[in-house]
């Protein structure tokens, strides 16, 4: 089961998009929300706050910086 390109939420079978693009890229999408948010937008998952992935970054980012203080 892949995840979202843009948001990191699981695929589930039967729903979402697949979206290849010219050089063979592939791109996943569980909803028309992430897909016009990547294609047509051109925003990164990461900088969104309702994003999965945004919220694995802003994890790692505090880990990274918790480590430095010590």
């Amino acid at each position: 089961m892949p995840n979202c390109s843009f948001c990191s939420n699981p695929v589930t079978k039967g729903t979402g998009v697949l979206f290849v693009k010219k050089d063979g890229t592939l791109f996943y999408f569980c909803s028309s929300k992430c897909r016009k948010n990547t294609l047509s937008l051109r925003r990164e998952g990461r900088r969104q706050k309702w994003t999965m992935a945004s919220r694995n970054f802003k994890e790692g980012k505090a880990k990274k910086q918790i480590k430095e203080k010590k």
